[in-house]
């Protein structure tokens, strides 16, 4: 299987294809969930469309703590058949379907009491890695360690002494949320998905009962179409309960969304070659490597204001300093904070008020014929929600569909990873970039580093890094254009790099270089670029007001004032027959 390409051309050729014929199975939602229903449905052998309103991964699916782990915090609400099920994709992911993106990753447990508590954190560990096995196969990541607190301090010298009395050692994993969304849907493409960003479906079709398809405007140009389709199948999310109303009566699944916000901050603010994980008192923190960064996080709390773009407040982000500084024996301030972003969760409304106890599992309903719902669920178990909302497919199409295969499917740019990463400093050599440049590459596209390194040949300048996020070459911007389904200059700032969180000027620094990289492979004018460059830094202005204020409603009134590139108009409240 070769790579297939996400760009202008290729939007245009999807859309006129889900037009010009009844596809087995149109999905709507763009995250990680309708990528892996794509990639499911696809590899079934099933004629298959996908359509995203906003950027793919715009919603949850790209400010997740970007982590792929099984949740240690379920062993206590002894959810062991969710935690099992999740460690056992952890394995999947690491060793078979996308070990260019996806890596482990360790974390300090510190232990605050004596005795008691490195029982009682032990053997819930030991259940944990435990879990982990499966037959015919290894965990991916090693086992947990017990440490004094002088090895701990060791590995993490910024912990305060005081703050612990010894720790454990485990390994967990980590991944790019919105890359490997890219790379699911580039992988679905490869198989014959068509799939297009930027439409928005604004009814369903209807025969009678039955849905057929649905209504579908391009948001770029505002043209509408039907899309007809024997299964429709909503994985929006957050935006479940509005999508489901669309189709009249009693909804069969509720989502209440949470709201979790993070920090990023510079590597060397927070002396430690570990991860840190602690106990708070509604959930958990996570301190987690990232490159030359830290990703602090999260918190867990209602949200029921603007699902688009929720808002960190002064709070959330005192609140998320008080608690990792009550560890740390130099404390950070607000001025080490180079980025924060916020994300919602889709929780299935039980009979909790705390979000903190809803439930993390999925539900797979049929609410009328014609149309699958999927929602609940978390990023490390997306494939088998995926599975399962195809599933459902099959059984309402009336003929034989095989069973899931994804399992052993790996992701584009995973074949031959390994060999290819072996080969890393050969490859500097050829392409007369850093071996650590490569590195970096190769951790970001895989095998499919060979099409960003093309565009370094043809032109060199593309070699180059962006001044002002050094991380990230020149040729990458490009490349989020003409492969990655990248529409706007948000679209590359945000997901394709993380330049929004990771630098102190929160991308307006490179903002017009990038605009003007986008500007040939998405055909903009000078105007376009000028507007581009003009929405990102509104935007990035509104974030940076919506978090100096004390409350969610002033945070969401101030973020709610940056204007769309693109606006999202609601869908209509009729379904079209």
């Amino acid at each position: 299987m070769g790579t297939a390409s996400l760009g202008p051309a290729e939007r245009a050729a999807a859309l006129a294809r889900m037009e010009a014929e009844e596809l087995d199975v149109v999905v709507v939602g763009g995250g990680v969930v309708g990528a892996g229903v794509a990639l499911d449905a696809v590899t079934r052998g099933l004629t298959v469309g996908l359509i995203e309103a906003r950027d793919f991964a715009s919603g949850t699916s790209s400010r997740s703590s970007k982590l792929i782990h099984g949740g240690l915090r379920y062993l206590e609400q002894y959810n062991f058949d969710l935690v099992r099920e999740a460690l056992q994709e952890r394995s999947l992911l690491l060793q078979r379907i996308a070990p260019h993106l996806v890596r482990p990753v360790p974390f300090l447990f510190p232990l605050t009491h004596h005795v008691w508590e490195r029982a009682y954190v032990g053997s819930g560990l030991v259940l944990y890695d435990s879990l982990g096995f499966t037959p015919g196969s290894t965990r991916g990541v090693p086992g947990h360690r017990h440490l004094s607190r002088g090895r701990a301090l060791r590995l993490a010298p910024a912990l305060k002494r005081s703050a612990l009395t010894g720790a454990v050692l485990y390994w967990d994993a980590q991944v790019d949320d919105a890359r490997y969304v890219v790379t699911l849907l580039r992988t679905a493409a490869a198989y014959g998905a068509h799939v297009a960003s930027r439409t928005q479906m604004v009814g369903f079709l209807r025969e009678g009962e039955r849905v057929t398809g649905v209504r579908v405007r391009d948001l770029e140009t505002g043209r509408e179409a039907d899309v007809r389709a024997r299964q429709v199948v909503n994985a929006t999310g957050v935006w479940t309960d509005e999508i489901q109303g669309l189709v009249g009566g009693r909804g069969q699944i509720h989502v209440r969304a949470s709201k979790g916000i993070h920090l990023v901050v510079p590597r060397d603010r927070i002396h430690s070659s570990t991860g840190i994980i602690l106990r708070t008192e509604k959930s958990v923190l996570f301190v987690i490597p990232w490159g030359r960064h830290w990703i602090i996080g999260t918190t867990d709390t209602r949200w029921d204001l603007d699902r688009s773009h929720p808002a960190a407040s002064r709070s959330d982000i005192d609140y998320v300093l008080d608690h990792v500084n009550a560890v740390l024996a130099v404390p950070l301030t607000r001025d080490d904070v180079e980025g924060v972003y916020a994300g919602l969760r889709p929780l299935l409304a039980g009979e909790s008020e705390e979000t903190s106890k809803l439930s993390r599992e999925h539900v797979v309903t049929h609410p009328v014929p014609g149309l699958v719902m999927v929602a609940g669920g978390k990023y490390t178990t997306y494939r088998i929600m995926a599975r399962d909302a195809v599933d459902a497919v099959a059984h309402g199409l009336d003929q034989r569909v095989p069973p899931s295969c994804t399992d052993r499917i790996p992701l584009a740019g995973a074949d031959g990873y390994p060999a290819l990463w072996n080969s890393r400093y050969h490859l500097a050599e050829r392409s007369g970039l850093h071996v650590a440049r490569i590195e970096h590459l190769l951790h970001r596209y895989g095998t499919m580093i060979d099409e960003v390194l093309t565009l370094v040949a043809e032109d060199r300048s593309l070699a180059r890094p962006l001044a002002g996020a050094d991380d990230y070459l020149r040729a990458e911007v490009v490349y989020a254009a003409t492969h990655e389904g990248a529409r706007h200059l948000n679209d590359v700032l945000t997901r394709r790099t993380r330049i929004s969180i990771e630098t102190f000027h929160r991308g307006v620094g490179v903002a017009q270089e990038a605009a003007e990289l986008l500007a040939g492979p998405l055909g903009w004018d000078f105007d376009q670029v000028k507007r581009e460059v003009e929405y990102y830094t509104k935007r990035v202005e509104a974030e940076r007001s919506s978090q100096e204020q004390d409350t969610d409603q002033e945070a969401d009134a101030i973020r709610l004032g940056a204007p769309e590139i693109v606006p999202v108009p609601p869908p209509d409240k009729r379904p079209v027959r």
